[in-house]
């Protein structure tokens, strides 16, 4: 084995992912020489942005939320020139569209909220009042509230059946990856509670720019991309080729799957798997950049991203982007894109298919009761760290990041690694 870079690093982290990226990004602030190894060609992990048959598409369906708190301290959100979706959701039902949205952002599609539209007066209220102690809490009283599954938590603020099949479930089955409603409550409220002090939107040139901001904080010389790392060690981690980075300490900032191959007897969550279709229209089917949820739960979501960034699309032709559960086939596929037809009332069968993209481990299963934040110590100058850490998002993922560079900082800093 061959050590190809001279000296020995303070920390080297693995995986360019927002989880490494914000660690690294510490690290350096206190610091500390560095090294960021990442497996790819370019930064990002599951947040990249890929160009495919003249469209600028995500690797995924994804929203950026701005109300994040680790958002709002790490990224030049102006710099994002984020487009926003419009405010609330489409809920397609029986009965026809139905429009969920907060009544505080404007009264313009407030008419679904009346009593017996979408929910009755009774349901209205409790929504109301989750909603409001959700916003209003502080974010530590939500986080040690008692844990139990989302759909516990509905049912004890009052939500009835009705209203949690006809809207919560369809919604929060794409927020969460999972369509039982078991997720954490916990997590759930402080979900909640971001959504709706934040805006959900997209940077303008797709979800990419969020890590590459953060990858073009950092000092130069400090990331590596396309160096895979096969093994890690106390002393350091072997790349591919049998390259070896010698390092104090060591943080594994990979997916969960991959962290537990790096790592021996770490325990990781079930990971979510998520296919996104997308299509192309010579027609828009809306010209609104609003988010389409059905209540029959034949698809997650679906939305029209040309209403949002033109940009996305490099000949005028509308691009949409529907996810779903797991990894459909062809059949499935065919029954989605008949549902699409059904929502946007036009016959989607001249449609063309221009990408599909299958996404393991998407997100981390998070089946309440849960733990909102694990320690990222794994053994003496191991270390590890991801949205498995912590919660099911960039917040998670970023907020995992940070407590790793402090835990690593903090037992460097007290001699309790070399």
């Amino acid at each position: 084995m061959g050590t190809s870079e001279a000296g020995r690093y303070d920390v080297v982290v693995v995986g360019a992912g927002a989880a490494g990226l914000a660690c690294a990004g510490d690290l350096c602030a206190a610091g500390l020489r560095v090294r960021l190894v990442e497996a790819d060609d370019t930064v990002g992990g599951r947040m990249r942005t890929d160009r495919m048959a003249g469209f600028v598409v995500d690797r995924g369906f994804q929203v950026f939320n701005t109300a994040y708190p680790q958002v709002r301290r790490r990224l030049d959100l102006k710099a994002l020139r984020l487009r926003p979706f419009s405010p609330g959701v489409v809920v397609h039902t029986e009965d026809g569209p139905r429009r969920f949205t907060d009544p505080t952002r404007g009264l313009r599609h407030g008419r679904d909220l009346l009593p017996g539209r979408l929910a009755s007066a009774r349901d209205l209220a409790a929504v109301t009042a989750l909603t409001a102690r959700d916003m209003l809490a502080p974010a530590r009283v939500l986080r040690r509230g008692r844990d139990g599954t989302t759909r516990t938590a509905l049912a004890e603020a009052g939500v009835s059946p009705e209203l949690v099949e006809t809207f919560f479930r369809p919604f929060l089955s794409g927020v969460f990856l999972e369509d039982e409603l078991e997720t954490s409550a916990r997590f759930f409220h402080l979900v909640w509670r971001s959504m709706m002090r934040g805006t959900l939107s997209l940077p303008a040139e797709g979800i990419g720019a969020v890590p590459a901001q953060l990858a073009s904080r950092l000092p130069p010389g400090v990331l590596r991309t396309g160096s895979p790392v096969t093994a890690v060690a106390a002393d350091g981690v072997t790349l591919a080729g049998k390259e070896e980075l010698r390092a104090r300490a060591v943080v594994v900032a990979t997916g969960q799957r991959v962290a537990a191959g790096l790592l021996p007897g770490l325990s990781v969550p079930e990971g979510r798997t998520v296919t996104t279709l997308y299509h192309a229209a010579a027609e828009p089917p809306t010209t609104e950049p609003v988010l389409h949820v059905d209540a029959r739960r034949r698809f997650l979501n679906t939305c029209v991203l040309t209403a949002l960034q033109p940009r996305f699309s490099a000949d005028g032709r509308a691009l949409v982007a529907t996810s779903v559960l797991g990894a459909p086939d062809a059949a499935r596929a065919a029954t989605v894109l008949r549902a699409l037809g059904e929502v946007y009332g036009t016959d989607t069968r001249t449609w063309e298919p221009v990408h599909r993209v299958t996404v393991r481990d998407a997100l981390p299963a998070m089946p309440g009761p849960a733990p909102l934040s694990r320690r990222t110590r794994f053994a003496p100058g191991r270390y590890v760290c991801g949205d498995h850490r912590a919660t099911a998002s960039l917040q998670g993922a970023l907020a995992s990041g940070a407590r790793a560079a402090r835990e690593v900082t903090a037992d460097l800093r007290d001699g309790r690694i070399g």
